[in-house]
């Protein structure tokens, strides 16, 4: 309206962040006066009033030309001179992911109502999924790191408690414990990098660091961490931040968790993988890329880091047979090509593939979660085939994600994720180095890696032989387990009851021990229609947002305008990658005729072609070829023994730092001085046993005092 100035309102901004919270108390602390019906129901509002006052502000950014909103709302504390603030920074980028969060989680949680249906915990998990919507619009929204760490940590406790939710299940208390302590050395570094901030610029606050960091961190400050080994202030923030990121967003070497978490039930993997707590980090980097263009070599860094794990993950892909694992690696291999986007500072790029992977990633999940509930709570895939006579609409929405994920021209995933390799090619083509070349043909082969274990999993699940009526092999490992403990757990949580193969390997099945007796079923509308409605972004937004999202043009490729993300990440259209892809953009159509032509298709081609031909036409191959490659195969199943390092490792070596102990102790403690040094040795033990409490904690506390304390004598040296 000509003469009026529209501004994001204040109320509306708490209403999209308490809406959320409101429910999750609501369902947590009255779960069984309210029931059910009433915990998904006040859940459900509000993360449906949540998602629709979020498309709100974005249409007011968007079309009504709304200035972005940073102010404080209130102080949470003050130490000092310094004070905590609670506050909203909501421009563009906040907007979008805003959007994503809350219209994912909303169809998750309509969708719960379906999968959770007979669970004894269902109250529960909605409390804790809206609780978990509640902390991403915190983290996303903030306008400070205080804020910013709140969120990143809230998001980590409850993915915790979700992922264990199913806590009678020892493989899912172990997943849950092993993202919470994985989770925990990203986080360390995270605060570190925060505590830099912090010392530097004597400020939290985003705006204020962002306008002072180039006179206060760019101009080749140094921090010396003894003499005469020095890096720049920048790099030694920037990596520090984006250890916190390669935790979250599950990053080589601290991916692990990432598959583990399939643990929890489907609509939380879905939750966690599509759309909030592994794009956490990508977007918190894109938020500070300010500070990271100050550092050539902790963009490097990122870029190496994105590249390993985008490649590397997704050859693990083709090894799994539990249909959720598949697409977690997925998932692994994809934030691997956004944290690329960052790394090449094609930062628009990354934040675009985060929200078109969002939606396909989030499809793909709740469509694995179908065929589960269809195939009466079967995950593996050598136990399907032929599903796609009795599931329709779940087959076509899936072959919707697929495509969509190999990057198939008009397709959602092609447009974000071919703006990323062709970024990558422009910066391996500038920079001349081994890490920009390496980048490159990084997210050039996993075009082929995606394309193939993303076909390998639509021919099992639907195509072939019916494979749910034949008896159970002697070789059958139960889904992701090798106990009869973890099935009995899941056919408990489910009604049914298990047998033992004679192979030490249980296996869940109905009342008459024929492993599936009936026959699969389409899902019930609850889980068919988040499926539809999560397929018809997967297949248009990308036509008709690349052009004013990446390239700053109208949807058809015409009259140019100012960037999308401009003033919100860094955006220099006339001097970065995208600037210069933006010069050969002519519109959707243009661009994915020219796909066609490029090589990533031609490689995801040839992925589609080979699933096609081993799965199809000849199964009986793809079982000799895995005894004739079974070294290679095994790396591949034992995921490069990064669990047996972290997990194995770590504890192996105190095993044998305690066997080496109690030698020494027996040998020769004893030996020299029996009783006093014996009195010694147990003394210092009880010490050391009242010290090691097990208790995590404690050692948060110790690790916040220890961190306090490093800050101090850093600040007596420099000082």
């Amino acid at each position: 309206m000509p003469g009026v100035e529209f501004t994001l309102s204040k109320s509306v901004l708490l209403a999209v962040v308490l809406a959320p919270l409101l429910g999750a108390i609501l369902a947590g602390l009255f779960g069984r006066r309210i029931g059910r019906a009433g915990a998904h129901t006040v859940t459900i509002a509000g993360v449906a009033l949540s998602c629709a006052l979020s498309m709100y502000v974005l249409w007011q950014l968007l079309g009504q030309g709304a200035a972005p909103f940073n102010q404080n709302i209130y102080t949470w504390f003050e130490v000092g001179a310094y004070q905590a603030h609670v506050g909203f920074m909501v421009d563009k980028l906040t907007a979008m992911m805003m959007v994503v969060v809350t219209f994912v989680s909303l169809l998750v949680h309509v969708y719960t109502i379906g999968y959770m249906e007979e669970d004894p915990g269902y109250q529960r998990f909605f409390s804790y999924i809206s609780l978990f919507t509640f902390s991403m619009l915190m983290l996303v929204m903030s306008n400070n790191f205080l804020q910013l760490f709140f969120g990143w940590e809230a998001v980590g406790l409850v993915s915790y408690l979700l992922i264990g939710f199913w806590f009678k299940r020892p493989t899912a208390i172990f997943a849950n414990l092993k993202a919470f302590l994985v989770n925990r050395v990203g986080d360390f570094g995270f605060l570190l990098g925060i505590a830099g901030v912090l010392f530097w610029f004597g400020t939290l606050d985003y705006a204020t660091v962002f306008a002072n960091a180039p006179s206060t961190i760019g101009g080749g400050q140094a921090f010396e961490f003894w003499p005469g080994h020095a890096w720049s202030v920048a790099t030694v923030i920037c990596v520090l931040l984006f250890i916190g990121a390669m935790g979250k967003s599950a990053q080589v070497p601290l991916h692990v968790w990432l598959p583990d978490s399939m643990e929890g039930p489907t609509p939380i993997s879905a939750l966690i993988h599509a759309a909030t707590m592994v794009t956490a980090g990508i977007f918190m980097v894109a938020r500070m890329s300010p500070l990271f263009e100050l550092s050539q070599a902790a963009l490097m860094f990122v870029l190496f880091i994105g590249a390993t794990t985008a490649f590397w993950t997704g050859l693990i892909g083709i090894v799994q047979n539990d249909i959720k694992r598949v697409v977690a690696y997925s998932t692994l291999s994809q934030l691997g090509y956004m944290t690329v986007a960052l790394g090449v500072s094609a930062y628009s790029a990354g934040v675009y593939h985060l929200m078109t992977h969002a939606f396909f990633k989030a499809l793909l999940f709740l469509g694995a979660g179908s065929v589960i509930i269809g195939m009466h709570h079967e995950q593996d895939m050598r136990r399907m085939g032929g599903l796609k006579k009795y599931m329709p609409i779940t087959y076509w929405t899936m072959v919707i994600g697929t495509l969509a994920l190999v990057g198939t021209p008009f397709f959602s995933g092609f447009y974000s994720k071919d703006t990323i390799i062709e970024a990558a090619a422009e910066h391996a083509h500038e920079a001349h180095n081994w890490v920009a070349t390496y980048a490159y043909w990084a997210v050039l082969l996993g075009a082929f890696v995606t394309s193939f274990y993303s076909f390998r999993l639509l021919y099992l699940t639907f195509h072939g032989k019916e494979r749910f009526h034949d008896p159970v092999p002697d070789h059958y490992i139960a889904p992701e387990a090798d106990s009869t403990e973890h099935e009995e757990a899941l056919a408990h949580e489910h009604g049914e009851h298990v047998e033992d193969n004679g192979h030490g390997n249980g296996h869940a099945h109905d009342d008459h021990g024929h492993g599936h007796a009936h026959k699969p079923h389409e899902s019930p509308w609850v889980v068919t229609l988040p499926l539809i409605l999560l397929a018809i972004p997967s297949v248009i937004i990308g036509f008709f947002t690349a052009g004013p999202m990446l390239f700053g043009t109208d949807v058809m490729g015409h009259h140019e305008r100012l960037p999308f993300f401009l003033g919100a990440i860094h955006v220099e259209q006339a001097h970065d990658v995208i600037g210069k892809l933006a010069e050969e953009w002519h519109g959707p159509i243009a661009f994915a005729l020219h796909g066609f032509k490029a090589p990533a298709f031609w490689l995801a081609f040839g992925g589609f072609a080979l699933a096609t031909f081993l799965y199809l036409f000849r199964p009986d191959l793809p079982g000799k070829i895995a005894h004739a490659l079974r070294w290679p195969v095994r790396v591949l199943e034992r995921k490069y023994f990064m669990d047996d390092l972290w997990i194995d490792g770590f504890a192996g070596g105190g095993v044998a730092l305690g066997q080496v102990s109690r030698a020494i102790d027996s040998k020769l403690i004893d030996g020299v001085a029996v009783n006093g040094s014996a009195r010694l040795v147990g003394l210092v033990s009880g010490i050391v046993r009242r010290v090691q409490s097990g208790y995590l904690y404690h050692y948060a506390f110790a690790m916040i005092v220890g961190l306090i304390a490093l800050l101090i004598v850093i600040h007596k040296l420099w000082a």
